[in-house]
């Protein structure tokens, strides 16, 4: 068995279940999700009910058989310590210790709980197919969904995600993650108008009111901004359907980009992921992508 600590949005989500998916692939075993943390953390909840994936949800005796059982005086000791470098988790408690790809997680035995973000396609590139099978989401796109998805499979189109959000309002997430300037864009769409003809850009945001003021195109866009927080897997699945992509430093808009099926499809990606400097972000943006 493989149990994964599920946190976060829905991009992170996506991460945590396909590093697990893999190594419970190679082990020919369960794959369960830890989702208790949503519990305590109110800002998000569990969101890959959309996707047609195998749900199985860990027991909390199944945690703590693996992990040390979360909110009481033992479990707050073991993370003071580990935070110190003292490291008492159980073998079977896998905890990511780094942003860059680690390949011994993929060397891992069965039985094990995993806790991290896990932000690198080569963590599950392997399994490339079942990962992208398996984030189909399951209900019929909305009528203005489909005429949406018609333009952009019908135009040289191109998705550009602007993530402000928590991103802005959060003093801490602001610190560690901050925004993609509008140079970033810019250039972006620069480079990419000399790459591509007569391109259409579809602009998704969670604060499309800002897109529309300060984002100015050379070329026909359209904002989608119909679909809200609620609903944002319809954006992920109309994202991944345009043919090319510029990206935020996102997760949510990095599985909408590699979740594009278009062979030829060119994707612009963030050279600075993160504010802080000493974090290794070097395997976070897949290697046929450009860096700007």
């Amino acid at each position: 068995m493989i149990i994964t600590k599920l946190i976060g949005g829905l991009g992170n989500q996506m991460f945590q279940y396909s590093v697990a998916r893999h190594l419970a692939v190679i082990h020919n075993t369960e794959l369960k999700m830890d989702i208790s943390p949503f519990s305590d953390y109110r800002v998000r909840k569990y969101s890959l009910d959309v996707f047609d994936i195998p749900q199985s949800f860990a027991s909390s005796s199944e945690i703590a058989s693996l992990a040390v059982t979360r909110n009481d005086i033992l479990d707050r000791l073991v993370r003071y310590l580990d935070v110190i470098g003292i490291h008492l988790y159980p073998d079977t408690y896998i905890k990511e210790r780094a942003h860059c790809f680690d390949p011994k997680i993929l060397r891992l035995p069965n039985d094990v709980y995993l806790d991290g973000y896990w932000q690198s396609e080569k963590y599950f590139v392997r399994i490339s197919d079942i990962i992208r099978r398996e984030f189909t989401v399951k209900f019929p796109l909305s009528k203005l969904d489909r005429a949406v998805a018609h333009d952009i499979q019908s135009s040289e189109s191109v998705s550009v995600h602007i993530r402000r959000g928590d991103y802005v309002t959060e003093p801490f997430i602001n610190l560690v993650l901050g925004t993609c300037d509008l140079r970033y864009y810019y250039d972006c769409v620069e480079c990419l108008t000399l790459k591509v003809r007569r391109p259409h850009f579809f602009i998704f945001s969670d604060d499309p009111e800002w897109a529309r003021t300060n984002l100015l195109l050379p070329a026909p866009a359209t904002y989608v901004d119909h679909n809200g927080a609620d609903r944002d897997y319809n954006d992920l699945r109309l994202m991944s359907l345009s043919k090319h992509h510029i990206i935020a430093n996102s997760t949510f808009s990095w599985w909408g980009a590699w979740l594009c099926t278009n062979k030829g499809k060119i994707v612009f990606a963030p050279k600075k992921w993160f504010n802080k400097s000493n974090l290794d972000t070097k395997d976070i943006i897949p290697g046929t992508w450009f860096s700007r």
